[in-house]
């Protein structure tokens, strides 16, 4: 890796680590550091980590947090997945939940006695 995307994902993590503090009193100042994270990632062409791209709102680039501007639901009809939806501009986002091949073997199990 070259040392332009070490700095990259650095200051990407930094900022989204300030955004995450900051929301509560200062939505706009996080917004802005989201913004900038974003930035760097695509003039140095570094990807955002999941754990912070699951973060970003697909429909208005916003910060989602649960609970302030963000509402999560778990789903279990047909296949099991989190539902989040962005209060501000209605997206909605749904992440699948995998099974682990113990339940799925367990379950194979019961199904064939």
């Amino acid at each position: 890796m070259s040392r332009d995307k070490q700095l990259a994902e650095e200051s990407i993590s930094r900022l989204f680590e300030l955004a995450i503090k900051t929301i509560d009193e200062n939505p706009k100042l996080a917004q802005r550091y989201v913004q900038l994270a974003r930035a760097v990632g695509m003039r140095t062409k570094t990807r955002i980590p999941r754990k912070y791209r699951n973060l970003i709102c697909k429909g208005c680039k916003n910060l989602i947090i649960p609970g302030l501007n963000s509402r999560i639901r778990l789903q279990s009809r047909r296949e099991p997945h989190i539902v989040i939806t962005c209060l501000k501009c209605g997206k909605i986002k749904r992440i699948p939940l995998k099974r682990t091949k113990k339940v799925l073997e367990a379950k194979n199990e019961r199904v064939d006695r």
